[in-house]
């Protein structure tokens, strides 16, 4: 399989996580997300790792301003997209939510990122989280949509296949 970069995003509850965890079931998966050192720092301001709207709103303002003094959540992920072309996985997944976000990482593989909005799940598109980074989640012109609606099962297959039809597009 060739490396491929795909940067994965969806409201929160509809499964990106899980369907990342049965693509390591096929491949070599490393799977990051951009709000992952946010969080480090979040823990010293007494975020609990809660998911809960109030610690979405924080972690997403935390994010926002780091990203305005100096960009370090790309430059994190530009790293990690780095180490990621020196090993043996197969598959990055990169957790980003915001819209020019994502555009900033799709140029910093110089276009090789495919993006992928993933939709159903529990929460869907018409609950707000009261925060931009989750509310604006279908604000981007996604290359692949995967509507995660199905048993384990057969999401499975369905996800394995597209990840295999994502790897042959140059």
């Amino acid at each position: 399989m060739e490396k491929t970069v795909v940067i994965i995003n969806g409201a929160g509850g509809v499964g990106k996580d899980t369907l990342c965890e049965l693509a390591s079931r096929h491949f070599k998966v490393t799977n990051v997300s951009s709000i992952t050192p946010i969080k480090e720092i979040a823990v010293s301001f007494g975020w609990d790792g809660s998911k809960d709207d109030k610690s979405r709103r924080f972690l997403a303002e935390l994010k926002r301003v780091s990203v305005e003094y100096n960009d370090f959540p790309t430059v994190w992920a530009t790293e990690r997209y780095r180490e990621f072309l020196l090993s043996d996985s197969d598959i990055l997944f990169v957790h980003i939510r915001e819209p020019e976000e994502i555009a900033k990482l799709v140029r910093a593989t110089d276009g090789r990122a495919k993006t992928l909005l993933i939709r159903g799940g529990e929460r869907t598109r018409q609950t707000a989280y009261g925060n931009a980074a989750d509310d604006l989640v279908e604000s981007y012109d996604y290359d692949y949509y995967y509507v995660n609606d199905k048993p384990l099962s057969v999401a499975e297959g369905e996800f394995v296949s597209l990840l295999e039809e994502m790897a042959k597009e140059k």
